[in-house]
């Protein structure tokens, strides 16, 4: 239904069935229960848990209860797949995400994020693009593979991820976009989310200036990463996927600066998810008429 206002029609707003969820790594140093208290005390929607050396992200009943407690959802789970987990959940790559995979489909989390592997998994990286659609093919949830960067010396890039840190020319069935990546590696995160299609279904919100080797995770509207744009066309699309607050706050001096950061960060995605129906238009006449009336 269109508002009024003084007998003129308003342009309605409309806002994508996405959740916003918040990481638990956007939490750290604090543990894992400060993020399911946060997101409960600051309105998100749900929780994704970055599985980590936090013993509380392994242990599926511990999640369990957190969820229940705060009644907070567990939509997503972050594979352990960076260089400080290596060990988390066994050291055989496959392996961690069957794990993954177990604890997601026990909790009802409809996403798993995964990392390509890196250049030294060599055996792993092989296999890694069929084996993710094989192993899409046994399960509902989706394995969702994220964009990395390349490392930059002297001006030359070093090759870190296998097949590649750019997941858009690789046949995945499911992205997950970040932001903060986008600006290290200096891509374009709005061609990049063109390209991907149907195929994205899990953004990581965050910022950056670009910095070389410097994976930021700024609040949004704090870097150059076109944070409100992506949004905004996500609302235009319809997007149902999951937006993800994936950003540091290890500096914050408080657990109430935390929480600003982290108040802001949500306050900026609903406003520019919330889309302006552009069914209405005014004329250079002042007159409000239906877009493509004469």
């Amino acid at each position: 239904m269109t508002a009024q206002h003084n007998g003129v029609p308003s342009p309605a707003l409309r806002v994508p069935d996405a959740p916003i969820t918040l990481s638990t790594a956007s939490v750290y140093p604090e543990k894992v229960p400060s993020a399911f208290e946060i997101a409960a005390l600051l309105g998100y929607d749900g929780i994704e848990v970055m599985v980590s050396t936090d013993a509380s992200s392994q242990d599926l009943n511990v999640l369990r209860r957190l969820s229940d407690y705060h009644q907070m959802p567990i939509t997503s789970i972050h594979a352990p797949c960076l260089l400080l987990t290596q060990r988390v959940w066994g050291r055989e790559p496959w392996g961690k995400l069957v794990r993954s995979k177990e604890v997601a489909e026990e909790l009802g989390a409809e996403v798993i994020v995964v990392h390509p592997p890196f250049r030294w998994q060599r055996e792993y990286a092989k296999e890694f693009v069929d084996g993710i659609a094989r192993m899409q093919d046994e399960t509902d949830v989706l394995f969702a593979v994220e964009n990395m960067f390349p490392l930059k010396a002297r001006g030359a890039e070093a090759g870190m991820y296998l097949p590649d840190w750019n997941p858009v020319d690789q046949d995945y069935p499911h992205v997950t976009l970040d932001l903060s990546h986008t600006a290290v590696s200096g891509s374009d995160a709005l061609d990049m989310a063109e390209s991907l299609g149907d195929r994205l279904r899990h953004i990581h919100l965050a910022d950056g200036v670009g910095i070389t080797n410097k994976d930021e995770h700024l609040v949004p509207g704090r870097g150059n990463q076109p944070c409100a744009e992506m949004l905004e066309s996500l609302a235009e699309g319809g997007f149902g996927g999951h937006i993800v607050m994936e950003i540091n706050t290890r500096r914050a001096a408080s657990r109430v600066e935390r929480m600003e950061d982290l108040a802001e960060a949500l306050a900026f995605t609903r406003l520019h998810l919330a889309a302006a129906d552009r069914t209405w238009q005014v004329t250079p006449a002042g007159e409000v008429t239906r877009r493509g009336s004469r």
